[in-house]
């Protein structure tokens, strides 16, 4: 399998697991210092530790997104020896339609596959 099938495979798991509801699953797929940039985010989280405390804030509030479906569209995917740059759009689909968000993840390659050690997402389309 090569990198790029790789890296896809991690993407669409990634996704899958969210919509699973497993954050086990979906965290295996981020580094532990991850930098997440989203549109709807209160500034750039920069370690996965403040991911959490902002997951654990937003779930205990009731206000954790459930779409129906989620899936990553037109993936452009690029390998640099240990590191891997994907640019695609996530496509979200919620009673209220289907939104559209512009992703690039940056990824390292890891004795336990590659990891998300950049997320960065803006929202085109409500």
């Amino acid at each position: 399998m090569t990198a790029r099938v790789e890296i896809a495979a991690a993407i669409d798991d990634m996704y899958a697991a969210f919509l699973a509801g497993d954050r086990g699953r979906f965290d295996a797929h981020l580094d532990p210092e991850v930098t997440t940039w989203e549109t709807h985010l209160p500034g750039p989280l920069r370690t996965r530790a403040e991911l959490d405390e902002y997951r654990d804030r937003r779930d205990s509030a009731g206000q954790r997104p459930r779409p129906a479906e989620l899936s990553a569209h037109a993936k452009r995917i690029d390998v640099f020896g240990d590191v891997g740059v994907a640019r695609y759009e996530l496509h979200a689909r919620a009673e209220g339609g289907v939104s559209v968000t512009r992703v690039t993840d940056v990824l390292r390659r890891t004795g336990d596959g590659w990891r998300i050690v950049h997320h960065h997402a803006e929202l085109v389309r409500p």
